[in-house]
């Protein structure tokens, strides 16, 4: 297999050098919703095409432009070296928002979330086959493989599954689960991006507003595909049904608005957890990984003091108007304006997060080309 030059490793970075501006949006790194995506609707494994191919999970990606989750269907894939295996993208719940982790190729599968994708994704690892090698081996127990095709097989029971259809990690209803130190360490190492025939899959997905959320109620009419970008033919799955109930009551809600309803919205900017500092960048460059570090620290650095600044700015108007012994109607009409305050700046720093990891990856592409 053709080797690729390893560039940043963040999913979808190669995607974001090619793609339109509003392509880019609807996946680049840091992106955020204010609603949980749907339950992994249930569907069948087709049949693997090409021996040496791996099976990449489905997933639910974000539409900013339609306000809407789309499925973007599993398929098979062939990996971009001999040896390296797929660590699928996975939703988490932080600073009040359900936030995008991307995907990528390397030697060993890392921590996506406890997510139960299915098909060998039980939640950790990778349990539908193995390198031996040079030659991949597929495990016939949970791989749909023809066996008078392909002689690289095996056949073990998982005694282990997670059940949930749960699609994020954390909040209320997520998947509670933690990494492992064995899969943090794995974040570690040198990844490689999605490869094209990928970025043509999600955007075929984009483009197919039968895969938007709102319209297939969490049960896609194309569920998973025999080959990449390939959506019509006999390789091509439709979902036998929802992984769970559809809420579509969530569409268009505000970012930092609870997906829960029993879990309060942010009003106050007080309820804004600190933003943490991120995890290091990994471009094979240490001068430009320190560089992009620094970066990164200055503008959450910036953005707590924003925070603090508007958290105090709110308590002084509350002590205002308990002096002045204030209406009912004006503390409504300050809390309102509080609310509003607190989600827009909390919009505004996410935005910039995300341009500033654009940036990043955009400049750390052209150096990888």
């Amino acid at each position: 297999m053709r080797r690729i030059s390893p560039i940043f490793y963040v999913f979808f970075a190669l995607f974001l050098l090619a793609a339109s501006t509003a392509s880019v949006a609807q996946i680049a790194v840091g992106i955020s919703v204010g609603f949980a995506p749907p339950a992994i609707p249930v569907y069948e494994q087709p049949v693997c095409p090409v021996e040496g191919y791996i099976w990449t999970p489905g997933f639910w990606a974000w539409d900013p432009d339609a306000g809407d989750y789309y499925w973007v269907p599993g398929t098979w894939i062939e990996p971009p070296e001999v040896g390296f295996l797929w660590t699928p993208g996975w939703w988490g719940w932080e600073n009040a928002a359900f936030f995008w982790h991307p995907g990528y190729w390397g030697p060993h599968v890392g921590w996506y979330g406890g997510i139960n994708y299915g098909f060998g994704y039980f939640g950790h690892g990778y349990e539908g086959g193995r390198w031996d090698h040079d030659h991949f081996y597929y495990n016939r127990a949970v791989t749909n493989v023809n066996i008078t095709e392909f002689h690289n097989v095996y056949n073990t029971s998982i005694a282990y599954r997670n059940e949930s259809r749960v699609s994020y990690n954390g909040g209320a209803g997520g998947i509670s689960e933690r990494p492992t130190a064995q899969e943090e360490a794995f974040a570690r190492e040198r990844h490689i991006a999605p490869v094209a025939i990928q970025q043509q899959h999600i955007q075929e997905a984009h483009g197919n507003r039968q895969l938007r959320a709102s319209v297939n109620q969490g049960r896609p009419p194309i569920a998973a595909t025999q080959r990449a970008a390939a959506f019509g033919g006999a390789g091509v799955v439709a979902a036998r049904e929802a992984g769970g109930g559809y809420e579509p009551r969530n569409a268009g809600r505000p970012v930092g608005e609870a997906a829960n309803p029993n879990q309060p919205p942010i009003t106050h900017a007080k309820e804004i957890a600190p933003y943490q500092k991120p995890a290091p960048p990994n471009t094979g460059n240490p001068k430009l990984d320190q560089k992009y570090q620094q970066q990164q620290q200055k503008l959450y650095a910036r953005q707590n003091q924003q925070v603090q600044k508007l958290q105090q700015q709110q308590e002084r108007d509350h002590q205002r108007l308990a002096q002045q012994n204030a209406s009912e109607a004006q503390r409504q009409r300050m809390e309102q304006r509080h609310q509003q305050q607190t989600q827009q700046l909390q919009q505004r720093h996410q935005q910039q997060q995300q341009q500033m990891q654009q940036k990043q990856q955009q400049s750390a592409g052209k150096r990888g080309r």
